[in-house]
């Protein structure tokens, strides 16, 4: 469900593509409308989106995350791109330079998912963050990756053997204050303790 409705009940989810070759046009961005179709299909809730394409520069970078969440009013921030040890690669920089918390965990879990698909997953930086009342994450710049590492590594039938990192996502919404989340449990079952999870309607 994807509504405009800034009602307190819908969650406003920031999308943020960095790349340099993609924002001055040379070839076309696949981070957000990868993202976009993802979240048709994961949530079941109410949710609206904030989209950008900036180049991989801190300072633009830092802006842009501040500006989605302080003015934008986003709840949930996911960036792709610019995560590796390239020397444009600062994506992780700039998310932990407007943090007022780092969540380890998040890339941690990441890089765990990415290590069952390739090898170089180790090369990746990137990092999951609190601002305010909003979560901030730093996603890898594929659509395939970025299926995988919200979804984790599922088995033959669709089930989860490596949890994705999107399950741990609506209850840490709840934690700081966003609007309470629900997804479809085909593409990812979102955690929470029994005590904490509504009732469905």
């Amino acid at each position: 469900m994807n509504t405009h409705d800034k009602d307190a009940a819908t969650l406003r989810i920031g999308l943020l593509s960095i790349s340099d070759r993609a924002s001055q046009g040379v070839y076309e961005d696949k981070g957000i409308p990868a993202l976009r179709e993802w979240f048709a299909a994961a949530l079941t809730s109410p949710w609206q989106l904030e989209a950008r394409l900036i180049p991989d520069d801190q300072a633009t970078i830092e802006r842009t995350l501040i500006e989605l969440v302080d003015t934008a009013g986003c709840h949930l921030v996911l960036t792709t791109g610019g995560t590796g040890p390239a020397p444009r690669d600062v994506t992780p920089e700039a998310t932990l330079s407007v943090a007022d918390k780092v969540m380890p965990g998040f890339g941690e879990q990441m890089r765990q998912i990415s290590l069952h698909f390739v090898p170089t997953a180790i090369l990746s930086r990137q990092v999951g963050v609190i601002r305010k009342g909003a979560l901030i994450l730093n996603l890898p710049g594929q659509p395939k990756s970025i299926r995988e590492t919200l979804e984790g590594v599922k088995d033959a039938a669709g089930q989860a053997v490596v949890p994705g990192i999107f399950a741990a996502v609506p209850y840490c919404l709840d934690l700081i204050g966003a609007p309470y989340v629900e997804t479809d449990e085909r593409v990812v079952k979102a955690f929470r303790p029994k005590s904490a999870a509504k009732p469905k309607t």
